[in-house]
């Protein structure tokens, strides 16, 4: 049995409508499989656990997907298995993410006795034409509205997700969505830059012309603008697109489950498409909700790929990961642990030449970017990648 805590992501590949810009392994229409699904991941999930002895877990991440389309009580099989199946740790964090269409007021206090105590609202602006480009469900209004059902159900770390690039999105537009979330003072902010990802209504429209691609200087300017208005608010920017208030009681509200992903750390993916990771392995499931409920009735694996990483590509995914974390970056001792060397020894002259540039800072704790590097981040971190 393990002793290191690992973190569990539970997929829910479901939704009232796919959004036009979204790649994720999502489908609308299928609520007749809502049922068998949320009993083929329990008994995924109860499985896992056998096999590795009850092993400690610090978080669970529900995502999709929206998982508030399933009943509580699909949403509470799938979490008791989790109970059943791991030792949930005293003041695990429980994550469900949330679209502002599909909740209200019982649903909020529904997931609040299930044990989720963080939100993630995937609002995405507060622009009523941006909505609708978009393909969002809810509108401006109802966005301010569910939330203000959260807190009425005692969430109170809650995160809100934005997205910013649009083709021709206008800085004003921008600013306002800002604002207005801010006014929610929700604990912690994400925000992503629009992309265009293939086999994606978006790429389609991009490729036709019906839509212009999106400004990359454009998204830079708008970055940079939310950059100083959350710093100005309070928000701490620990990660590239993850921002957090500082806790009350000491600490603060960064998102740890998604720190354990920043950190290379190993998690647990269940469900149609999940990827895990751990011990170097990675793997993930069939990605067909129907394929994946079929096999797991008849007993069969629900595996779909899996590789074994090379000991220099775990070295370069950890540095990749860990240098999105902007104050933390890559922690020397934690490296040097988990490989038997410290990181000067792996990458001499990448670190000279990129500390040389001012793209890094190399202290005796860490290893991070400078603020100078942030918006070309995927420059530095290709360089610690194996050719």
């Amino acid at each position: 049995m393990t002793t290191t805590p690992l973190s569990l992501y539970l997929h829910i590949p479901f939704c009232a409508r796919k959004c036009p810009y979204c790649d994720f392994n999502t489908y609308a229409g299928l609520q007749a499989l809502f049922e068998p699904l949320s009993v083929a991941l329990a008994r995924e999930i109860s499985a896992a656990g056998a096999v590795r002895g009850r092993p400690p877990v610090h978080t669970i991440f529900l995502g999709g997907g929206t998982p508030t389309v399933l009943s509580a009580g699909q949403l509470a099989r799938v979490l008791d298995a989790c109970h059943q199946a791991f030792t949930i740790l005293p003041g695990a964090e429980i994550t469900s993410e949330a679209n502002p269409g599909t909740v209200d007021r019982a649903r909020f206090a529904d997931l609040r006795s299930l044990g989720v105590n963080r939100l993630s609202m995937g609002v995405q602006s507060f622009d009523g034409d941006e909505l609708a480009f978009l393909g969002r469900i809810h509108s401006a209004d109802d966005a301010e509205i569910a939330f203000a059902h959260a807190r009425a159900a005692g969430f109170d770390n809650i995160n809100l997700d934005f997205i910013f690039g649009l083709p021709q999105q206008q800085p004003a537009t921008w600013q306002s969505t800002l604002q207005r979330g801010l006014a929610l003072a929700p604990e912690h902010l994400s925000l992503y830059s629009l992309i265009v990802e293939e086999g994606t209504p978006l790429a389609a429209w991009v490729a036709s012309g019906r839509v212009p691609a999106p400004d990359e200087d454009l998204a830079a300017d708008l970055y940079e603008m939310a950059q100083a208005r959350l710093v100005a608010a309070g928000y701490q920017q620990y990660e590239i697109s993850n921002w957090a208030r500082r806790h009350p009681a000491g600490g603060s509200f960064q998102s740890q489950h998604n720190l354990t992903y920043w950190r290379n750390a190993d998690y647990l993916g269940f469900g149609p498409g999940a990827f895990s990771g751990e011990q170097g392995r990675r793997w993930s499931s069939l990605r067909s909700p129907a394929e994946y409920i079929r096999r797991s009735d008849a007993g069969q694996p629900l595996l779909d790929s899996e590789e074994q990483a090379t000991p220099a590509l775990a070295m370069g995914e950890t540095m990749m990961v860990g240098l999105r974390l902007l104050d933390e970056g890559v922690n020397r001792a934690a490296f040097q642990a988990r490989f038997g060397r410290d990181v000067s020894e792996i990458y001499p002259d990448i670190l000279t030449e990129l500390a040389a540039a001012g793209m890094i800072e190399v202290t005796p704790d860490c290893v991070r970017l400078t603020p100078a590097a942030v918006l070309i981040g995927n420059r530095v971190f290709a360089r610690f990648l194996p050719s």
